[in-house]
């Protein structure tokens, strides 16, 4: 059995603060960790927080994602294409993908909780109105 794991940070100005996204497939699953830093970070800060602080990320649950393996035989059109994807690229829109899911699935979870713990209240209210009703008939 082979296990295949590769984690990517990329590090952009989202227009008002600098972001991390991280990005981890394992085993041809996806999960996202993004991370403002506020102000650009130093190749320190990122070290640190990759080799320290990696166990605290919060990582979305893994979606399925396919490895495109391409193979270039040659080397400098290997340079060419890493240099050209590091111009180019954002996160990937995989990642935004998993992190929009993660989203909606933690506001649904939410949204169920408060609902639930609304119709306790509620409940609640109906039973102490209930006692005081049977109260005040017991006194006369």
């Amino acid at each position: 059995m082979r296990i295949g794991v590769s984690s990517t940070l990329t590090v952009y100005h989202d227009g008002q603060f600098w972001v991390g996204m991280f990005e981890c497939v394992e085993n041809g699953k996806l999960s996202v960790c993004k991370t403002v830093f506020g102000a650009e970070p130093s190749n320190e800060e990122i070290q640190r927080l990759v080799c320290d602080h990696w166990n605290r990320l919060r990582f979305t649950r893994p979606v399925m994602h396919e490895v495109v393996a391409k193979v270039a035989a040659n080397p400098k059109r290997r340079q060419r294409e890493a240099s050209r994807e590091l111009r180019q690229r954002g996160p990937s829109t995989k990642a935004q993908q998993a992190l929009a899911n993660e989203r909606e699935a933690s506001s649904q979870t939410r949204k169920a909780d408060a609902k639930a713990r609304h119709e306790s209240e509620k409940r609640e209210q109906f039973e102490r109105r209930k006692e005081k009703r049977r109260q005040k008939h017991r006194g006369k």
